[in-house]
C-alpha cells in the first residue's frame, strides 16, 4: 500500500530508569570535565526518594509526538529479545504506534539508561547502548516523511541507506544526526544533507558540523547556510531555537517553565516542528509547536509523557 504511514521514524527505544539518591555527596574533581563528581558509600545500600521507568530513544519519543499530533505513524528499531523489548512493543501497540518494522535479536540486550536526578545539580546519565545497535537490513517501507533521529555506533552507515532510499521514493526526510552520523566522512555527509528536507541540529552538533566554536554562533549559522539550502533547526537548550530557511532566519526564545526533567526535550521539539511542517508548510507556526512540545516536555518526568496532544495545543 502506498504511503501507508505518514511518518516513519528511525533511531533507538530505551528504557528510562530514574533514580533519585538521598546518600551521596557531589565532590570536586579535576578528573571530570564538569570539575564535580557524584560520590556513593563502597560498599553500602543507597536510600532512593524515588524511581520511575519511562520509554525512550530518540526514536521512540518522536514517535510518539507525531501519533499525539494525529499522524499514522510506525518505529523502526532493534530491540532486545527480551522482556523489557517486549514491554516496548505492547506499550507502542497501546498508542497505536506501528510495531511490524521493528527487530529484535539475541546479541545483546533492549537500551536501558540510568538517570540520577539531584536536586539542584545537572542530572546524570549511565546508558547502555545495546540491541539498537544491531539493527541490520532494513525492509523499507514508503510513508510521506521519514524522521532520522541519531544512529550510534557501527548502525550510523546504515543512515546513508535510509536516505537514498527516502530520495529515490520522494520520501519527504527530517534528519537529525547524533555524533556518530557527524563523523561519517564530510564527503558521504554532505551527500546525505543535500538529501534532506528538514535538518535538525542542537548548538554543539551544529558546531561540530561547521567546525566551529560552540559559542560562535553567527559563524555557526553562516556556514549552516552554505552546508544546507533547505531548512535547517539550531536548537539552543533553554536559549530558544534558530531555523533558517530561503535566506530568512527565524529566532524563538524558549517558553519560561518549570523543569522537571530535561530528557526528551530535543526530540520533542524536533518532532513537533515537523508535525507542524506536515500540516501546513509554515515555518512560524512550526517553531511555535516545537517550542510549546518541548516546553510541555520538561514538566514531566520521562520523555514521553510530558508531550502535547493536538487537543491540548
Amino acid at each position: 500500500m502506498v504511503n501507508s504511514y505518514d511518518v516513519i521514524t528511525f533511531g533507538s527505544a530505551t528504557w528510562d530508569i530514574y533514580l533519585s539518591p538521598t546518600n551521596f555527596c557531589i565532590i570536586p574533581s579535576d578528573k571530570f570535565i564538569s570539575g564535580k563528581a557524584v560520590a556513593f558509600n563502597l560498599g553500602s545500600k543507597v536510600n532512593l526518594e524515588h524511581t520511575q521507568f519511562s520509554l525512550g530513544g530518540g526514536g521512540v519519543n518522536t514517535a510518539f509526538t507525531f501519533k499525539n499530533q494525529g499522524f499514522k505513524v510506525a518505529y523502526l528499531g532493534c530491540l532486545g529479545n527480551d522482556s523489557l523489548g517486549r514491554e516496548i512493543i505492547a506499550r507502542l501497540k497501546k498508542n497505536k504506534i506501528g510495531t511490524k518494522l521493528i527487530q529484535t535479536t539475541l546479541k545483546a540486550s533492549t537500551n536501558c539508561s540510568i538517570v540520577f536526578n539531584i536536586e539542584g545539580e545537572d542530572r546524570t546519565i549511565m546508558v547502555y547502548r545495546g540491541a539498537s545497535e544491531y539493527l541490520s537490513k532494513i525492509n523499507f517501507k514508503k510513508a510521506k516523511w521519514y524522521y532520522l533521529a541519531p544512529l550510534s555506533g557501527k548502525i550510523a552507515n546504515l543512515t546513508q541507506d535510509i536516505i537514498d532510499y527516502a530520495h529515490k521514493k520522494n520520501i519527504q526526510i527530517a534528519f537529525n544526526p547524533g555524533n556518530s552520523q557527524l563523523n561519517l566522512s564530510k564527503e558521504v555527509l554532505q551527500k546525505m544533507i543535500n538529501k534532506t528536507n528538514v535538518l535538525i541540529l542542537n548548538q554543539e552538533e551544529a558546531a561540530i558540523l561547521t567546525e566551529n566554536n560552540f559559542n560562535d554562533e553567527d559563524k555557526i549559522i553562516e556556514d549552516l547556510k552554505k552546508i544546507h539550502k533547505r531548512i535547517t533547526v539550531m536548537t539552543k537548550g533553554e536559549k530558544g531555537v534558530v531555523v533558517l530557511d530561503k535566506g530568512k532566519i527565524y529566532s524563538r526564545d524558549a517558553l519560561p517553565t518549570k523543569v522537571i526533567d530535561k530528557t526528551g526535550a530535543g526530540d520533542a521539539f524536533g518532532a513537533g516542528f515537523v508535525s507542524s511542517l506536515i500540516k501546513d508548510s509554515n515555518i512560524k507556526k512550526a517553531i511555535e509547536l516545537g517550542v510549546k512540545n518541548s516546553a510541555s516536555c520538561i514538566t514531566k518526568q520521562g520523555a514521553t509523557n510530558g508531550l502535547l496532544t493536538k487537543d491540548n495545543l
